[in-house]
This record gives C-alpha cells, sequence and structure tokens, in this order.
C-alpha cells in the first residue's frame, strides 16, 4: 500500500476513535481493488478511506446514518457505472459479514460514486 494512504489508516488506528478490525477491513477492501487493478493511493483512494471508515465506525457505534434521497444526477452518474455499483454493493455485503454493519443504500450509493471516480483515475 501506498505509504501516504498507509498513514491514514495508521491515524485513524492510533487515533483510538475507531476499532483496529475497521482499519483492517478497509485495508484489506483496498487491497482487494488494488488486486483487481485499480491505481489505490493516497490521491485516489484517500476519501473513500475515510469515508467507509467512518460510515462502518458510526453503525457500529449505533450511530444514525442519514439517509439520502438519490439525486437524479447520482442515480444517472451511477447508471453509466454498473461495476462501480456491483463493487460498492459487494463491499456493503463483505462488510456486513465481517464486521455486522449493514450499510444502508445512500451510503452505498456514495460507495458506487467512490468507486466509479478510482475506475476513472485508474484508466486515465
Amino acid at each position: 500500500m501506498e505509504e501516504r494512504l498507509a498513514l491514514r489508516l495508521q491515524l485513524f488506528r492510533d487515533g483510538g476513535q475507531v476499532e483496529s478490525r475497521v482499519v483492517d477491513f478497509v485495508a484489506g477492501e483496498l487491497d482487494v481493488l488494488a488486486a483487481g487493478g485499480q491505481v489505490v493511493t493516497e490521491d485516489t483512494a484517500g476519501m473513500l478511506t475515510s469515508h467507509l471508515v467512518m460510515a462502518l465506525t458510526r453503525l457500529l457505534n449505533g450511530e444514525a446514518i442519514e439517509q439520502f434521497l438519490t439525486d437524479e444526477q447520482v442515480a444517472a452518474e451511477l447508471a453509466g457505472h454498473p461495476e462501480a455499483v456491483a463493487g460498492a454493493r459487494a463491499m456493503a455485503e463483505r462488510a456486513r459479514a465481517a464486521l455486522g454493519a449493514a450499510l444502508p443504500e445512500s451510503e452505498i450509493n456514495f460507495l458506487g460514486m467512490h468507486l466509479a471516480a478510482l475506475a476513472q483515475r485508474s484508466h486515465v
């Protein structure tokens, strides 16, 4: 893993607000993305990393995750990236299985947007 992205994860781990198992899960997901050919760096996946760590932490802490209605622009963007939607759903299922954290549809949509952006950056 790229040094700056590893540092982001280490800061979450050292901060004491995030369970190690969440950081480990996210690190594993980043490895899956990299193994699948994505360019996973701080620049390309930093926001995805933070978003996923914090969403999973909120779920595990029993905090409500605000439900957002997916606007037409986001829906249209996701429709053009079915692989990102499928990847987000698979990631959410792995999070549910590994951590017991069931991401709501709005979070899955946000993950899909992150994955679509990552794919675009990886193939430029």
